[in-house]
């Protein structure tokens, strides 16, 4: 009968690896204490049971009783909810739970058995014993052992034994001093004194009995002053010094100062950091900067060997935003270490090519530092020297993931040129044999190529999904071009290919099923589950102390108070992040496109499916959408009511998406409103959260010129709004922002056809329907179309027809997934068309128009958009008044004359920012 057999088979490499010089772990009174309670859970079976199958050994009353105990030994070993072992008091208090139905008797052996390890000999014999766990007994069979030692509570067993027998006579002194500390406080009354040893288990038998009804009470008196858990960030000390007493019968205090500061294994540090990195990721706002750093810098004075707590500072520097620091601890972390406990450690390369120095490495963060603050020179400086110096050692996995870095720098960061910069320009294209320098989309095409074909060749999983993600955004927003465009095999289809988007989506969710192929990502136990399971054991316990002495004996159902909260995931959270990343670019394709339910449907599986792995900064986007697809189809209320939940859960001044967003809806309220003043200030407010540096923040730079030419445009300030778009599509024809020319031109267009100057406005119409086809943007190229049929229209009544066939060819797309914006303009569009056709009689269809214009009225009055709601307005006071219907009519002008005074006069202006 094997008990967890196989559970961490691997752990004796892993925690030899992780230990780096000595592969033993530090012998603590903690790891004694979880042995004992081991050899309990599992006692060296006697050489009389060889024949016979083991059974329960005392005092466990049932099978679920006894995995129970192995549960939690197993959750001990792994927890890494702090970095110091809890002290005795709190380990009893969580064995309490376990040991409830044999009325305390695990805790009582413990303490006991504890006791008498008062000398060097005692310690022998005790490991002495723990061998006969992981041996059979002479004639037995391997299939007869009890523990299998191979096991995690094997692994760690072996591990033990190991660094006793290695341990010096002045070690194994030491550590019976500890022993004391870790029993006894210095006042009080009954102490573990090594004169007082109880050397027989017939004595500490009899002295279970004679305190059996002392018992109860003293577990009841020592629960009560406990916290159950630290938060993250908080000094330790809340766990190593507790106000309680333990084996005081009297009333004297128990002194947690005397207990000594045992770290926990290398493997259970290591997973600490790891979670704090997590935590870090996901929402740094939850971080305090200065305590967070107190903490490491504790741990660091106890492990100074331990150098990746450094390399945490400066991922806490990085995200709260201190250069100074983040750049300090970075230098500090790699002059220190090397590099050697850095990232590709777990590399699937060559051993050879994992040993070498790092200075790659700490070049690749350095660059990502630059990156993260805005400095795009220093960041492909760097990353540049880090190429040289990858290809000089041989390391590929890190040559990798610098050219991926470098492909990612290049589609965030807007650049006109990197001549001077990346090397020559004619580095990346030599491999065409032609002598001109490669434009930045064709570098950033050739590096994520390269990227790609390394990470399959290295079977870096993670990375190859990155680089499926980056290729797809690429496809998404720019046309592959052919490095040799002439010829008779010349490439002539200047278009975009949704299908090669979709391919890279697809490809990039297979880390899904491949994440076990690289070690960046083979393990998947981090110690999360346990520590929750530990948790949760300590709030049953609260619960159970709390409780009658006869409500605990009639319980019957072992599994009745234990609650598996946060069931552990077989797939890795780094690994969910990519491939939740997937949905959301999906999303945001979709978008592009202009499928809004598919939008909507993307981002519902991102914030349904994948909210735990990720980020704050990538949860709160796909808030955003779904926000967004509200506004577009349920109007402004719906809209706020949302933001305002998720401003609760995403604060605004640590979440860029939410406060964002928020601008965004004030402002296009604030324009269908007429409240100019209210529109510029937000305009004002785009423009300051930008960076100043060129080429930073671009996307965030052009929407706020966007935003400031419709408010112009609103303001009947023609030439100024056409100045401003103008000097707008020189910004993006610079940084080949494409997709976004598309929008500038068809506002052009708008600017024009409100000026009266449709001539003008018709070829910026044209050219950005020609940008939609090239980029597949079919919902935008419907708009452009309907803008095409306003300037025929306003050409005169002789282009009527024009204008209603191309209105008619845009209704499909625009009535099937545009907003209510959107439709209600095209509605409105589809009636003047009819209604400036010479040889339509409105008597004869009436429906033709009215229909349209009721609808479009009812989705303006969701919007509040008064400008368009009084062209309807006056539409149907003309159709009424052609029709005979004078009551009709005067209702439909005191309609559009509320309307153009609500726009001329706006109301609340100084409450417009409340929602």
């Amino acid at each position: 009968m094997n008990v967890f057999a196989g559970v961490g088979g691997g752990a004796v490499g892993k925690e030899a690896a992780s230990v780096g010089g000595g592969a033993l772990l530090e012998l603590t009174p903690h790891k004694l204490a979880v042995c004992h309670l081991v050899q309990i859970f599992a006692p060296p079976p006697p050489p009389q049971a060889v024949v016979a199958a083991p059974a329960l050994p005392f005092p466990f009353e049932s099978v679920a009783h006894h995995n129970r105990l192995g549960l939690f030994l197993f959750a001990l070993t792994r927890s890494c909810e702090d970095f110091l072992e809890p002290p005795l008091e709190e380990l009893l208090r969580q064995l309490k739970a376990v040991d409830s139905l044999v009325n305390g008797w695990l805790c009582q052996q413990l303490t006991s058995t504890l006791s008498a390890l008062n000398s060097p000999d005692d310690l022998f014999n005790f490991f002495d014993k723990l061998r006969g766990v992981l041996s059979a007994p002479e004639g037995a069979n391997v299939e007869d052992e009890f523990l299998d030692p191979n096991s995690q509570l094997g692994v760690f067993l072996r591990c033990c034994i190991l660094s006793f027998n290695t341990m010096a006579f002045e070690g194994v002194c030491h550590l019976l001093a500890n022993l004391v500390e870790y029993c006894n406080s210095s006042e009080t009354s009954y102490d573990f004194a090594e004169d007082e040893a109880f050397n027989s288990e017939i004595e500490m038998s009899n002295f279970m009995d004679a305190n059996i009804h002392v018992r109860d009470a003293i577990f009841d008196k020592y629960s009560k002053g406990y916290a159950p858990e630290s938060h993250m960030g908080e000094d330790s000390s809340s766990l190593v010094h507790a106000p309680t007493s333990l084996h005081d019968f009297d009333e004297a205090i128990f002194k947690a100062e005397d207990n000594p500061d045992c770290l926990r294994s290398r493997w259970q540090l290591e997973a600490y950091l790891n979670q704090q990195a997590d935590i870090l990721e996901k929402d740094p706002s939850l971080v305090p900067l200065n305590s967070f750093n107190a903490t490491m810098s504790q741990l660091q004075a106890l492990a100074p060997e331990l150098h990746r707590v450094q390399f945490l500072q400066y991922l806490n520097a990085l995200t709260h935003d201190d250069y100074i620091a983040a750049l300090d601890n970075l230098h500090r972390y790699f002059d220190y270490s090397a590099g050697m406990q850095g990232i590709f450690s777990r590399s699937s390369s060559s051993f050879q090519d994992i040993i070498v120095g790092k200075y790659e490495s700490a070049l690749l963060c350095l660059g990502n530092l630059h990156c993260y603050f805005g400095h795009p020179k220093k960041a492909l400086e760097a990353f540049t020297e880090a190429v040289r110096v990858s290809q000089m050692n041989n390391d590929d996995s890190c040559l990798a993931y610098i050219l991926g870095a470098i492909s990612n720098l290049l589609s965030k960061i807007g650049m006109s040129s990197t001549i001077g910069t990346i090397g020559s320009p004619y580095s990346l294209g030599n491999n065409i044999g032609l002598g001109t320098p490669l434009s930045i989309q064709q570098q950033l095409l050739v590096l994520l190529k390269r990227s790609l074909k390394r990470a399959d060749t290295l079977k870096l999983t993670s990375l190859l999904s990155f680089d499926h993600l980056s290729l797809a955004k690429f496809d998404l927003k720019h046309v592959q071009r052919p490095l040799v465009s002439f010829g008779p095999n010349a490439y002539t289809k200047l278009r975009t290919c949704p299908a090669d988007v979709c391919k890279n989506l697809r490809l990039s969710s297979h880390v899904l099923t491949d994440f076990g192929v690289d070690g960046l990502s083979a393990s998947s136990d981090n110690g999360s589950f346990s520590t929750s399971w530990l948790r949760n054991l300590s709030a049953a316990s609260n619960s159970w102390c709390s409780s009658s002495t006869k409500s605990r004996k009639v319980l019957t159902n072992d599994f009745d108070s234990f609650h598996f909260h946060a069931q552990p995931s077989p797939i890795p959270a780094a690994v969910l992040q990519l491939a939740g990343s997937a949905y959301l670019l999906r999303a945001t394709a979709w978008e592009h496109y202009g499928s809004a339910p598919m939008v909507r449907m993307n981002s519902l599986v991102y914030a349904t499916c994948f909210a735990d792995a990720a980020s704050s900064s990538e949860l709160s986007l796909a808030y955003v959408k779904l926000i967004q697809h509200l506004a577009a189809f349920k109007g402004y209320s719906a809209a706020f009511s949302a933001l305002k939940l998720a401003e609760e859960k995403f604060p605004s001044t640590a979440n860029s998406h939410i406060q964002l967003l928020k601008m965004q809806l004030l402002h296009e309220r604030a324009l269908h409103r007429g409240q100019l003043k209210i529109a510029q200030q937000i305009c004002d407010e785009f423009g300051v959260l930008s960076s100043s540096v060129s080429g930073v923040d671009i996307e965030l730079k052009t929407e706020a010129s966007l935003r400031h030419a419709r408010t112009l445009l609103a303001a009947k300030q023609f030439s100024q709004a056409a100045n401003v778009a103008n000097s707008l599509f020189s910004t993006c024809y610079k940084y080949n922002m494409q997709v976004e020319n598309a929008n500038v031109l068809l506002l052009l267009a708008e600017i024009h056809k409100n000026s009266d100057n449709a001539v003008l406005g018709l070829p910026y119409a044209l050219a950005s329907q020609s940008f939609c086809k090239s980029f597949n943007l079919d919902l935008l190229e419907a708009s452009a179309t309907l803008t095409l049929a306003e300037l025929w229209l306003a050409l005169g009544s002789t282009h009527a027809k024009r204008a209603l066939s191309l209105a008619c060819q845009s209704l499909p797309m625009i009535l099937g997934h545009g907003g209510i914006e959107l439709r209600a303009r095209a509605h409105i569009v589809l009636a003047k068309c009819h209604l400036s056709d010479p040889k339509f009689k409105v008597t004869e269809d009436p429906c033709s128009v009215l229909d349209p214009l009721n609808q479009a009225v009812e989705d303006l009055q969701v919007l509040e958009y008064h400008e368009m709601a009084a062209e309807a307005y006056y539409l149907k006071a003309l159709v009424y008044n052609n029709l005979g219907k004078l009551d009709e009519r005067e209702e439909a002008a005191a309609s559009f004359k509320e309307h153009t005074i609500a726009l001329e006069n706006p109301y609340n202006e100084a409450d417009s920012l409340a929602y």
